[in-house]
């Protein structure tokens, strides 16, 4: 393999089945195996798309590509049929955790009209919201990602939204995105083992959610709630319990995040579109189970 190519041959005969086919009408795809590495290559090292390497043909072919497997459901498709893969193969482990992270957005990023601080797009990632996805928190103009990852740091949900937006409101979206399809008949798989986080998810929706889901809620209660509950007395309840043996691997969402930030273009925000952007996102993704596939023997 040299720098321009990141997928191996085995990790592209994974992919090659579930990419989509020419319908017969005007110009046959370029070869997807070469675009596909362009966009890779692309959110990898950050540089702007008519940058691009010549090897890997004109780039406004590049960006169309990925323009239009963000918008049509292709890259979703795809890892949703490496994750029915790998559960499977039990290669996921139903321990999960959520989180969210910053990505400050570029100034190229962020030169498009848009309706800041508009009503949020939370399951429709497939249609690009007014805001773009793009709020101003303490840190300038940012994006955040809401991402649900099992316990070995692999991805599992996705969701943009504007960087001053809470995490708590994120929680249900990101739980209901949770679908992976069995093998043969069967609906997909939407339950845990139980679920990590900190303490801005603890609210008293989401434990409820959680325990109609039958999951264990592993969240610390916020001191504000506890000396709320304290002042009232009886009437305050019963404390919250959870596992601290089990929240000490709450980290692996962390982690997880450090790997989607070794791609530049993910790390700091340059797309326009929050569809591209989402699109980039799942496909680092993709890469992730792809490794994990290919690494079973």
């Amino acid at each position: 393999m040299t720098r321009t190519e990141s997928l191996t041959d085995e990790q592209w005969a994974l992919v090659e089945p579930l990419m989509p086919r020419p319908d017969g009408a005007g110009r046959p795809f370029r070869d997807h195996r070469m675009v596909v590495e362009g966009i890779i290559y692309r959110y990898r090292t950050g540089i702007a798309w008519r940058d691009l390497p010549s090897c890997f043909g004109p780039w406004q072919t590049v960006w169309k590509r990925h323009r239009r497997f963000s918008g049509d459901g292709t890259w979703d498709a795809i890892l949703t049929a490496l994750l029915g893969r790998a559960d499977h193969q039990g290669l996921i482990d139903w321990e999960v955790s959520i989180d969210s992270t910053i990505n400050r957005a570029h100034q190229h990023a962020t030169n498009l009209p848009r309706t800041t601080g508009g009503s949020a797009n939370y399951m429709k990632q497939r249609q690009e919201p007014a805001d773009h996805a793009i709020g101003r928190s303490r840190g300038g103009l940012s994006t955040k990602i809401h991402h649900l990852c099992d316990g070995n740091m692999r991805p599992l949900v996705m969701l943009l939204g504007p960087g001053q937006g809470g995490d708590a409101p994120m929680f249900g979206p990101v739980m209901n995105a949770l679908r992976v399809p069995r093998t043969g008949r069967g609906r997909p798989r939407t339950t845990l083992v139980r679920a990590l986080a900190d303490k801005a998810y603890s609210s008293r929706a989401i434990r409820e959610l959680l325990r109609r889901k039958g999951v264990q809620a592993v969240i610390p209660e916020r001191a504000d709630q506890i000396t709320n509950r304290a002042r009232r007395g009886a009437q305050g309840g019963r404390p919250v319990s959870y596992d601290p043996e089990a929240y000490k691997r709450r980290n692996v969402v962390e982690r997880s995040f450090n790997v989607f930030k070794q791609w530049r273009a993910l790390a700091t925000r340059y797309d326009k579109l929050a569809l591209t952007y989402h699109g980039g996102v799942v496909l680092r993704a993709i890469t992730i189970w792809l490794k994990a596939l290919g690494d079973t023997p």
